[in-house]
């Protein structure tokens, strides 16, 4: 079985910071030094990690990380205070980076914070980096194992013998070998959990009690919370309960959407949405809708 795996973006980053740092910011010549704490008065984040940093031409600076399963509106006002947080207590620039992990949208995501009061402006440029849109060749063939428990959501890393690829580094690596657990989570949103399971040769119950799915999960239960509360959200209702299915039972699971998108009242998406959470099986969750 599976060993529990640390999935913290500080225990990701810290694998290769070196060669993270010259990824994120595209600096050929930087070096990684510490990393930082990055508490803050107000703030204490487990998704921020900063890095301090020096390349020849820029001197020393620091290095935001600050990664996201789904971006989020707020993103870019947080990534402002962030930024601002750290040059105060570090008295050094900053270079902050956004790194969605899941696609919410085909919507453009903005790479900068502005407003304007009575012409006193305000602006924070900052880096966005998909990993939807990174191709997967970069995880594999670059000593960039921060990347590797990614790979089913990296551009072309979907297919099974690519995956398995992955599986091979982690465990081959006894530093890496931990973050299987990361890597078959997000191998459920491209393959079945069937081959999913047949893959990393354990049982799901083990992914079930990551950190990363208990997160998911909750993210999604939360949005639907929160959604639900506002008139007319039936759609984003319906949004929340579908990624629920899909974390929890794979596509298995997202057989139940048509019979569910047939529901109208908001109050009843809100109770099968509490149901899946709940159910332990498919047969437990099939009984649960035969009363709505």
């Amino acid at each position: 079985m599976a060993k529990p795996a640390d999935v913290s973006t500080k225990r990701l980053i810290s694998l290769a910071p070196n060669n993270w740092v010259k990824w994120v910011t595209q600096i050929p010549d930087v070096i990684a030094g510490e990393i930082l704490n990055s508490e803050f008065q107000w703030i204490s984040r487990e998704s921020d990690v900063l890095i301090r940093a020096e390349s020849k031409e820029y001197g020393q600076f620091m290095v935001l990380n600050e990664l996201q399963l789904r971006y989020k509106s707020e993103l870019p006002r947080r990534m402002r205070a962030y930024a601002g947080l750290a040059e105060e207590k570090y008295k050094l620039p900053t270079y902050p980076v956004l790194i969605n992990i899941l696609k919410t949208g085909d919507a453009e995501i903005p790479t900068r914070y502005e407003s304007n009061l009575a012409g006193l402006q305000v602006r924070q440029d900052y880096r966005v980096i998909n990993l939807w849109e990174v191709d997967v060749k970069i995880a594999l063939e670059q000593p960039l194992p921060s990347l590797l428990p990614f790979v089913p959501i990296l551009k072309g890393g979907e297919d099974e013998s690519i995956i398995r690829e992955a599986l091979r580094l982690l465990q081959a690596d006894e530093q890496l070998n931990q973050l299987e657990t990361v890597l078959a989570f997000f191998a459920t949103f491209v393959l079945d959990s069937s081959l999913v399971q047949e893959i990393m040769r354990w049982d799901m119950t083990v992914l079930r009690e990551s950190p990363w799915y208990q997160e998911i999960l909750q993210q999604g239960m939360q949005q639907g919370m929160q959604q639900g509360e506002q008139q007319g959200e039936r759609k984003d209702r319906l949004s929340s309960i579908e990624l629920c299915l899909e974390v929890k039972f794979g596509n298995e699971g997202l057989r139940f959407i048509p019979k569910i998108s047939q529901i109208s009242d908001l109050e009843t998406l809100k109770t099968i949405q509490r149901s899946i959470l709940t159910v332990e099986s498919l047969e437990e969750l099939r009984g649960c809708l035969k009363s709505f």
